[in-house]
């Protein structure tokens, strides 16, 4: 019989062995209270691989003596959930309440998740979901009203040596006593694993098979287990938006290493570069500006590079690119404009176009009077006119408010001409 892994084998037994988790298990916490009440709430545990959600799930089905059911929505559909609903209205009948804990919970779809609302309002299972996906995005609002969120956080390098020590020391694991590991392999396992237990104790196991019979496992033996570190970075979930976010601000904050390095990340874990190109266009608008005007065009250039050249040549003109951005003055003028201009129009819908800047294609118009009074503004020095370009509510309204820094202050200047112009025509 093949033997289970050495990430189920050595499962924690109880909350005292969970590892890299003391916050949520905190006196006073929720998970806590539970633990010592021995009575558990529909909730959903959202963290990264390898942190102790399905752990913590079955840890809380003993505790408060329920039976323990477990979906995965990759693999479940309707009919398994409907077979595990019925074993719990007849657990139900007979005193005895069921945990149904669902892992990747976000991949059910919306009827999907709206099918367990009912049975957890009546109390046929407490619903434990387990997602690495943001439950505030990934889970319909009825059935998150219905859940407690508790975070994890990766399992920092403290709590995966402790893990490592009980793989090594335990006999349960199979590896006990057997095996020794240096300083370097340790450090070089606790990388590698960034934060995941399963990752940590799967190479550790791989790096004993490697070994043979027993000895020293070298750092050498890990990286070859390991095959190549992982970068922990999931394009379809929340580490992308979490690294392109990381990315921006390091922009808009002008510190040109941590937008490389951030960039870098991207890249390392496999990101199409075409995201970072379009993150740097957004930025080059939003907040350099017209600060330096150039800058869009030259993120709009290392956008058009990446798709002439592809990898790995494309990705000089994108660090071009980025370092321009993070070091160009910075101005959100045009941003600040923008929320003006919308925020006032929502509240004036219902004004007309003056009669004189209205369109007059046909003769109807014309006779309407639309276009009749316009001044050409190139028929007079300047080519400036003073004439009213919005309604008379609006006269005196500001949406541009022009910054002082790199190139808007000439942009400034000739705001500012052309207003004393306009100052001068009304007086």
């Amino acid at each position: 019989m093949t033997r289970a892994p050495l990430a189920d084998r050595l499962r924690p037994e109880s909350i005292e062995q969970v590892c890299g988790q003391d916050t949520v298990l905190a006196p006073g916490s929720l998970l806590r209270a539970a633990f010592d009440g021995g009575t558990v709430t529909s909730l959903v545990l959202w963290g990264p691989p390898g942190t102790g959600k399905t752990t913590l799930a079955r840890l809380l089905a003993g505790r408060s003596g329920m039976a323990f059911e477990a979906l995965s929505a990759v693999t479940s559909g309707v009919k398994d959930v409907r077979a595990v609903i019925a074993r719990a209205k007849d657990r139900r009948e007979e005193g005895q309440g069921t945990l149904l804990f669902v892992d990747e919970i976000h991949r059910f779809n919306r009827a999907q998740q709206d099918a367990f609302l009912p049975h957890i309002e009546d109390g046929t299972i407490v619903l434990v979901g387990a997602t690495t996906e943001n439950p505030g995005f990934s889970l319909i609002g009825a059935l998150l009203s219905r859940l407690r969120v508790v975070t994890l956080q990766p399992i920092d390098d403290e709590g995966l040596g402790r893990i490592l020590d009980r793989a090594l020391a335990e006999r349960v694991s199979g590896l006990a006593g057997a095996y020794t590991l240096d300083d370097a392999a340790r450090d070089t396992l606790i990388a590698v694993a960034a934060g995941d237990a399963r990752k940590l104790l799967n190479v550790l196991e791989s790096a004993a098979a490697l070994t043979g019979e027993g000895g020293a496992i070298g750092a050498d033996v890990v990286r070859e287990a390991a095959q190549t570190r992982l970068t922990a970075y999931d394009r379809s979930g929340d580490d992308r938006y979490d690294l392109l976010s990381a990315f921006h601000k390091s922009l808009r904050g002008s510190d040109v290493d941590a937008a490389l390095f951030w960039m870098g990340r991207m890249l390392e874990g496999g990101e199409d570069p075409l995201v970072i190109a379009r993150r740097l266009v957004a930025m080059a608008a939003e907040d350099v500006g017209l600060a330096d005007p150039g800058a869009l065009r030259i993120a709009l250039d290392a956008q058009q590079a990446i798709q002439f050249l592809g990898q790995p040549e494309g990705e000089l003109p994108l660090t071009e690119a980025v370092v321009y951005l993070a070091t160009a003055p910075k101005s959100n003028s045009v941003v600040r404009a923008l929320g003006a201009a919308r925020k006032t129009a929502a509240a004036h819908m219902e004004l007309p176009v003056p009669i004189h800047i209205r369109n007059a294609p046909t003769r109807l118009a014309r006779e309407l009077g639309h276009g009749k009074a316009y001044r050409y503004p190139h028929d007079h020095p300047h080519a400036f006119v003073e004439q009213a370009y919005v309604p008379e509510e609006l006269a005196d309204v500001q949406l541009y408010e022009p910054g002082d820094v790199g190139e808007e202050r000439e942009t400034k200047k000739r705001w500012a001409w052309w207003r004393r112009l306009r100052e001068r025509g009304t007086s």
